[in-house]
């Protein structure tokens, strides 16, 4: 069974409901606290940190977490340079950040962000701005594109001209750098000749397909066949590399109208065993909110983040010594 090699990892949390148990904290966090919430991830197995979002557009709102004209830096938060802070803690970590370059229009409006030529202007204009910003850091691996939608048996055409679009611009500024895509709809996706065509077409390094059982849409008892059929696919299109995203969450009411809450270890394995015989690396859905180290100085998240933080840490344990 394979472990959780990485997480996603943000400054403030999209849905504001989502968010409910760790949005108002890490606004006030530190340097120090997002040093040591960082190497928690690092202590616990964490390779890869897949930024959601570098800026933020949510209904009548935007802020950016770095210097730039395009959006206001938040003026409640404590920590004044974050993305800063997090890729120096992981140089010295020796972890992998993936940069977003998304959320530069509203977040809810995912489709149009894709074919908008304002939001591509203004996210283009980001992606040049946060390269010649933080390009020297060797954490700087690569790209995230967080404007997603759906898989339904096939992905949009529209998708993949931005996922293209977004991967020739990369290329550009920073030829060496790797590209990542988290699509959902797994569960919905034909993986016939038709998808590994798209596949083919489809310029990115990583594909870490959503698991959708925190979200209520698939079962760890049916996600094995789907990431079979993908492997399969994956293998047939020789492109892009297959890797997973686990669902952590469950949620406290509500699917996307309540807050984010911890799930249990026992339904997290089966979740690791049903995608582990297929994919490469399992990233996870998230790291913030659904864990915290007992001591940590950094504490942010449900109650029940410390007893599944503990759960999962005797599971690697346990993993170690078999």
């Amino acid at each position: 069974m394979k472990t959780i090699k990485g997480t996603w990892f943000e400054f403030k949390h999209h849905n504001v409901c989502e968010g409910k148990y760790w949005n108002p904290v890490c606004r006030k966090f530190t340097e120090e606290q997002w040093r040591a919430k960082i190497k928690e991830m690092h202590d616990i197995g964490m390779e890869y940190l897949v930024l959601l979002c570098a800026s933020l557009v949510y209904e009548d709102s935007a802020e950016a977490y770095f210097e730039t004209d395009i959006y206001p830096f938040p003026e409640d938060m404590a920590c004044a340079n974050p993305i800063e802070v997090m890729l120096d803690q992981c140089d010295k970590l020796g972890m992998k950040v993936f940069m977003s370059s998304g959320y530069y229009g509203p977040c809810t409006n995912a489709s149009k962000n894709m074919v908008s030529e304002e939001v591509t202007r203004r996210a283009f204009g980001a992606m040049e701005e946060l390269w010649e910003k933080f390009g020297s850091h060797k954490s700087f691996y690569g790209w995230y594109y967080p404007d997603e939608t759906g898989a339904g048996g096939l992905f949009s055409e529209e998708f993949i001209s931005y996922v293209n679009a977004y991967s020739e611009q990369a290329h550009r500024i920073a030829p060496h750098t790797k590209t990542l895509v988290a699509p959902y709809g797994t569960r919905k996706i034909i993986a016939d000749e038709a998808y590994i065509d798209q596949l083919r077409r489809l310029d990115v390094d990583f594909i870490a397909y959503q698991d959708e059982v925190g979200v209520r849409k698939s079962t760890p008892e049916e996600t094995g066949a789907y990431y079979r059929a993908l492997r399969e696919a994956h293998d047939k299109a020789g492109r892009s590399a297959l890797w997973a995203d686990v669902e952590l969450f469950d949620f406290e009411g509500g699917v996307y109208v309540s807050a984010l809450i911890p799930s249990d270890m026992e339904r997290v394995k089966r979740q690791l065993e049903a995608v582990s015989p297929y994919v490469d690396v399992v990233l996870c859905y998230q790291y913030m909110g659904m864990m915290n180290e007992p001591s940590t100085v950094a504490y942010c998240g449900h109650p029940d983040s410390v007893e599944f933080y503990s759960h999962y840490r005797s599971f690697l344990e346990k993993k170690d010594k078999s």
